[in-house]
């Protein structure tokens, strides 16, 4: 009897103290470590890759503001797109602003926090690319905006403020092409160094309407260059353009998009959409038909959505820009249905990944396009 009294209390003691240590274990801290744990995950599965987001969102706006511009063209097509509510633009504006604010803010602190993993992008011969692309992104902005008059200072400073990282990386990369370095071309390239030569010509035509004829120029001379060397390498298929994975095939849409902002570029320095513009325009448009007929290139890369889908959107919206300026130098109704379908087509592919990006951003945030393997 003895032993089962001193037992009872012993029972007691181990069911009254294991609930409340329990009970109390979860509650410590619960919104500190969410907080640090999804700040961390951000920072290093965001890389410069998701910057393709920005880039179509900001062409997008700029061929919005190209179709409402005035023209003379009487005809029916250019009469209704020039009459596109000022409403919709300035939203789109408004959108392309805070994703690019948002995205050049974590990059800042992945920069910072994860300055490894940034490292580990400029090393690597596809990651490099999109460097680039948040330069890119804030010229195609300042070229959209209606605010910002290219004669102002605050247009000067920005576009200064976007040339620089182009320029910086330019001597970087061109630099090690044709010297002994580790970045050769032959054995470095792929669809997604077009966006080094990019970057030269987006520069080029955000410099034209403020008079700096000369940067245009040498820009335009830097981008011409390069491009003409980096499109006869890729023609070859050498080693470099074909070590691409299969899910980053999207990015063969950067085809379409250098000949096209090229001719934009130029369009803008000599100020008409001359034979110059329209020969770069019509590369572009043989290589949009060269890709339409090869759906199977792109099959097993759709099969699961990720951020490489958005390297659709950038090409085919310049396309629509390029085209709507052939249509105001060469006016008719084939131009003018051109225009129209290239630009229908652009709108429905972004709006199109707009809803899949909203209704899927958990997937995007864990995509695994990272630095090691970017389009």
């Amino acid at each position: 009897m003895d032993d089962q009294t001193q037992s009872q209390p012993q029972i007691e003691i181990t069911i009254d103290h294991a609930p409340t240590t329990d009970t109390a274990q979860p509650h410590c801290e619960p919104l500190t470590i969410i907080i640090r744990r999804s700040s961390s995950l951000i920072l290093t599965k965001f890389h410069a890759g998701h910057f393709r987001i920005s880039l179509s969102l900001c062409s997008q706006a700029l061929l919005w503001k190209t179709l409402g511009e005035p023209t003379n063209d009487a005809h029916a097509f250019r009469r209704v797109l020039s009459m596109l509510p000022s409403t919709a633009f300035h939203l789109l504006w408004s959108l392309a602003l805070f994703t690019l604010l948002f995205q050049s803010l974590v990059y800042i602190l992945r920069c910072l926090f994860r300055f490894e993993m940034v490292k580990n992008e400029f090393f690597n011969h596809v990651g490099v690319n999109y460097l680039f692309a948040p330069s890119i992104s804030w010229l195609l902005l300042l070229q959209s905006s209606r605010f910002i008059v290219p004669s102002t200072i605050y247009y000067k400073i920005f576009w200064c403020a976007s040339v620089v990282p182009i320029v910086v990386l330019d001597v970087k990369i061109y630099g090690q092409w044709f010297t002994k370095g580790p970045w050769l071309l032959s054995t470095m390239a792929n669809p997604a160094s077009q966006l080094s030569v990019i970057g030269n010509f987006v520069a080029a035509g955000a410099a034209a309407p403020m008079g700096w004829r000369e940067c245009a120029l040498c820009m335009f001379s830097l981008g011409i260059t390069h491009y003409l060397v980096l499109f006869v390498t890729l023609y070859q298929r050498l080693s470099g353009s074909s070590d691409l994975p299969v899910m980053l095939r999207p990015v063969f849409f950067l085809f379409i998009a250098t000949p096209s902002i090229a001719s934009l570029a130029w369009e803008s320095i000599s100020g008409n959409f001359d034979v110059s513009s329209k020969m770069l325009f019509f590369l572009s448009l043989f290589l949009f038909m060269s890709l339409v007929c090869r759906p199977a290139l792109f099959k097993r890369s759709m099969r699961k959505f990720n951020v490489a889908w958005w390297a659709y959107p950038f090409p085919l919206t310049v396309l629509a820009v390029a085209s709507t300026k052939y249509a105001q130098e060469v006016r008719g109704a084939r131009t003018n249905g051109l225009m129209l379908l290239l630009s229908l087509l652009s709108v429905l592919v972004s709006l199109a990944l707009l809803i899949i990006t909203a209704l899927t951003s958990h997937k995007l945030a864990s995509s695994p396009v990272c630095s090691n393997s970017q389009s």
